[in-house]
């Protein structure tokens, strides 16, 4: 099993209580610029098999606003998965063209209704694959190609439990020289473009490579909100100054987070007092119905 936080400038007023020296002018320290300020992300983790079925692109649009309605300041996001386990790689939800026998290419693309959308009401979205034995740099390159053009999209996340592993969600840990080369190609289709890797160990991700990564913790089983908050803090730490983001509200945890009064705004709030980098929080589909339900 097992935050954003605005930099608070403190103003000094100086003065000289000598009569014979002149008094000091006020002054205001500047920000420290080795800490690094985030724009805050809130939204939603969406994937094909998540909810019992899926209400269409304006519920997801109304559920991303809502979200980030909870916290101040905060754009609406999505991590939208657009490539799935199948078999021995990973199924992509729109037509393609790919080298690698493992990427396996759908026939009607399920994303660009909901993406221009979501560009128009001002979200940002990474756009995850769960890529099994397939080829990750091809992956990019695909799901990239395909969806660039939308200026919602902020990145590519890689679910690294299903990284090299088909049989059981476990993957292989991400080194250095791999994230670093997946960082590159990303930005080859944009410059401002970040990769996210996503995994529960820490171990499971680069041991020293942080540029241009955020680094997102979906664990679950935890028997409180201070265990849960106790366990993200320490992935924090370990990361920072990189982003870190996190998913939460899985069914396992339900049995405490249904007493908090409202439960995604009481969890983010609790982590982004704790956390001063954290970049994304994302409640997930497996219970999106249950705290914000269709109409």
């Amino acid at each position: 099993m097992k935050t954003f936080h605005p930099l608070f400038i403190v103003l000094i007023l100086a003065s000289c209580t000598s009569i014979n020296a002149p008094q000091s002018p006020a002054r205001t320290p500047q920000p420290d610029t080795n800490t690094p300020q985030f724009s805050l992300g809130a939204g939603f983790r969406y994937s094909s098999y998540g909810p019992s079925y899926n209400p269409g692109a304006d519920y997801w649009a109304s559920v991303g606003e809502q979200m980030a309605a909870k916290f101040p300041n905060a754009k609406p996001a999505a991590i939208w998965i657009v490539g799935g386990l199948d078999g021995e790689g990973t199924y992509l939800s729109f037509g393609c063209e790919a080298d690698d026998p493992n990427i396996h290419c759908g026939y009607a693309d399920a994303n660009e209704e909901t993406l221009t959308l979501f560009e128009a009401k001002g979200f940002e979205v990474w756009l995850q694959v769960e890529p099994g034995n397939a080829s990750v740099d091809e992956l990019i390159d695909i799901v990239l190609g395909q969806y660039k053009h939308h200026p919602s999209v902020v990145g590519f996340g890689i679910d690294v439990e299903w990284y090299k592993s088909t049989s059981r969600p476990q993957g292989q840990p991400i080194t250095d020289e791999e994230a670093k080369r997946w960082v590159a190609a990303v930005r080859k289709h944009n410059p401002e473009y970040q990769l996210f890797l996503k995994h529960w160990e820490i171990d499971w991700m680069p041991p020293a490579e942080r540029d241009g990564i955020l680094f997102v913790d979906d664990s679950q089983q935890f028997d409180s909100l201070g265990e849960m908050v106790s366990e993200f803090r320490y992935w924090g730490e370990t990361f920072a100054p990189a982003p870190v983001g996190f998913q939460y509200g899985y069914p396992t945890d339900k049995v405490w987070w249904q007493e908090l009064q409202d439960p995604p705004k009481d969890i983010g709030r609790a982590l982004l007092e704790n956390i001063p980098n954290t970049r994304g929080l994302f409640w997930v589909d497996f219970t999106v119905f249950d705290i914000f339900p269709p109409k």
